[in-house]
Formats: structure tokens, C-alpha cells, sequence
């Protein structure tokens, strides 16, 4: 499916070492999508963080574009956090190629190694915690 070292590059596994990679790697799925293939839609049930491995994706918002995202990307984070419905769109623009991590897989890490799951977890805040400052950065540039 997915070699270690090529999941070590993902925001999400930073600072993981390859055997804790091993740990998580049993728990990823794949999927493919066609050009044009929605693979999250708004407000519906998402519980996955996806993993682009090939191809680029456009997540979009009330039908408005807020970004193109390709390989090396990840989305569906927040949901797997709140476990709530979609908060954006996910379409591919070319084929594309995703490993994704289910809410359920994320829980039977945690079972099977709690440090590994308290390392993807501190990742995971890492990363949201930057895009949020990201979105004020553009929010203090629009009230400029």
C-alpha cells in the first residue's frame, strides 16, 4: 500500500519513529477517486483523516473554494476530533490516491499503543493550531 518512510513525511506521523509507523500502518485504507469524484461532502458523515498519496483534491464550502490540496496534504481532521458532520467538501480535480485513518482505527491505536496514539494526537492539535493561525492571518488581512 504505503511504505513507512513515505508516511513519516505526513504532519500527522512528524516525529514518529518507523517502528511507530508499523503500529498505525495496519490501520490505513485505501481509495481511489476519478477526476471529479466527491470524496467528503458538506455536512455529511466524515469520521476519516485522508492522506493524499497521488493526484489533487479542491475542498470547498458553501459551494465556495477554499483550496487545492495534493499529494503530501492531508484533510478530515477536524471531524475525526469533534465527530461531527463535514465541514467542507472534498472533490477530486485529477484521479487521485488516498490512505485514510478511521475514528474506530484511531481508538483500536490507542488500545494497542497509547503512546503512539498521544504522539498523533499532539500532531494532530500541531496542525490544526497552524492552520488556525494561518485563518487569522487572512482574517487581519480582509479587515486591512
Amino acid at each position: 500500500m504505503v511504505d513507512i518512510a513515505r508516511l513519516q513525511e505526513y504532519a500527522l506521523f512528524g516525529g514518529l519513529s518507523p517502528e511507530h509507523v508499523a503500529v498505525i500502518k495496519p490501520y490505513l485504507c485505501g481509495a481511489s477517486y476519478d477526476e471529479g469524484d466527491a470524496i467528503i461532502k458538506e455536512g455529511e458523515a466524515n469520521g476519516r483523516i485522508h492522506f493524499i498519496l497521488e493526484g489533487r483534491v479542491e475542498v470547498t464550502k458553501r459551494d465556495k473554494r477554499i483550496v487545492e490540496l495534493g499529494e503530501g496534504d492531508a484533510f478530515g481532521e477536524v471531524e475525526v476530533l469533534d465527530v461531527r458532520p463535514a465541514v467542507a467538501s472534498i472533490r477530486a480535480l485529477i484521479p487521485t490516491r488516498i490512505v485514510y485513518l478511521s475514528n474506530h482505527c484511531l481508538h483500536e491505536i490507542y488500545k494497542a499503543d497509547p503512546r503512539v496514539f498521544a504522539m498523533i494526537i499532539m500532531n494532530l492539535a500541531r496542525e490544526l493550531a497552524r492552520r488556525l493561525r494561518h485563518m487569522d492571518e487572512l482574517a487581519c488581512d480582509n479587515v486591512r
